[in-house]
């Protein structure tokens, strides 16, 4: 039986179709634009699939979602959701249509020169949703403090206290007072604005440590909070994005994935090594190395985190430890080697994603 590749350009209200024939000489033409619903898509399988071929869709991953995906595989054929920024391209291409992109789709999949990237299931895709929105509170919180700080050095009100955003601090801005009315309506907006982004990031915390016990990712959320510089929100970003590590067969593919490592151009005799790729999550990246800088300090068990190492397996406490004396050490090292802190602490985070697979690979998930 031979096999139709289907290559997908899709967009919020239209999908434009190519198909690729069997074979190295197999025919690459354009099939057509067609809606973007359920009842379109699945008369476009029926079509493609009358001749009794095998099917073979793809498509590239973007803010349409998984919901053809999962139409398809519904439907008994399968579907490969591509990265973008993976998918070779000519120098001197210069022409870019939705037809074009389609037939490059269709051609670069018959070739096998199509990165897939992993779909979550709808729990799992819910549960990284969710993580994401605590994540994007985060993000608003830190820009509506920045705006106050700096509408208030703009007036010339600074603050004498030894740090920010404490009991202390938010009396002195409850203190603070501006001669012209708009000023003093913007400055309490800034302060309703922020007040408003802790309520909303802590009510989103609860909710997911409401829903945490039915992920089936919760066994390993338990175990990553047992390590240094990891809490159950970080744990949770963690795995929404990364999904089963098991699914990482080494820890180098591992390091590669989270954008890590170096960046490589090398030719003949020549090695040249610079910063690392910043491939692949912006918020894992960020998350592992804001726990790595937590080993400047020298490896120890805190008391919050001793009962739980206690009462848990001995492999998982046992990997805890060991990255826990590693990783301090290695900072160290670094830092005596004249390391700045910055690229110390990105190394860090580079072995911290190995430990992280290794949790990976000795904690059962629950079905």
């Amino acid at each position: 039986m031979s096999t139709l590749y289907v290559g997908m350009d899709v967009h919020k209200e239209t999908i434009v179709v190519a198909v690729a024939e069997e074979g190295r000489d197999g025919e690459i033409r354009s099939y057509g634009t067609f809606e973007n619903t359920p009842a379109s898509v699945d008369k476009l399988i029926k079509r493609l699939a009358k001749a009794g071929r095998t099917l073979h869709f793809c498509y590239e991953a973007g803010c349409c979602g998984y919901s053809l995906h999962r139409q398809i595989t519904a439907a008994r054929h399968t579907c490969d959701v591509i990265a973008p920024s993976m998918i070779p391209k000519k120098p001197g291409e210069r022409v870019k249509t939705d037809r074009r992109d389609a037939i490059k789709l269709a051609r670069l999949l018959r070739a096998g020169e199509l990165d897939v990237v992993w779909v979550p299931d709808a729990a799992h895709e819910a549960m990284r949703d969710l993580v994401r929105a605590r994540a994007g509170a985060s993000n608003h919180l830190k820009a509506y403090k920045q705006q106050l700080q700096s509408f208030l050095l703009r007036h010339g009100q600074i603050y004498g206290g030894e740090s920010s955003w404490t009991r202390t601090h938010y009396r002195w801005l409850a203190e603070q007072k501006f001669e012209h009315p708009a000023h003093q309506i913007v400055f309490q907006d800034y302060i309703n604005a922020i007040h408003d982004e802790e309520k909303r990031e802590k009510q989103l915390i609860r909710q997911i440590e409401k829903l945490l016990p039915d992920w089936r990712m919760r066994p390993l959320v338990d175990a990553l909070c047992l390590m240094k510089g990891l809490n159950l929100v970080a744990s949770s970003t963690v795995l929404s994005v990364t999904g089963d590590l098991r699914r990482f067969p080494t820890p180098t593919e591992f390091s590669g994935y989270t954008g890590l490592v170096p960046s490589e151009h090398s030719s003949g005799n020549s090695t040249n090594r610079h910063g690392i790729t910043k491939a692949g999550n912006t918020e894992l990246r960020r998350v592992l190395i804001q726990a790595a800088w937590c080993y400047r300090f020298p490896a120890r068990i805190t008391k919050p985190k001793e009962p739980r190492l206690t009462a848990t397996d001995k492999a998982i406490r046992d990997v805890a430890w060991k990255a826990q004396v590693r990783l301090c050490g290695r900072y160290r090292q670094l830092i005596a080697r004249g390391k700045l802190a910055p690229v110390a602490c990105a190394a860090v985070a580079r072995e911290l994603a190995t430990f992280i697979w290794e949790m990976g690979q000795i904690v059962p998930l629950t079905s």
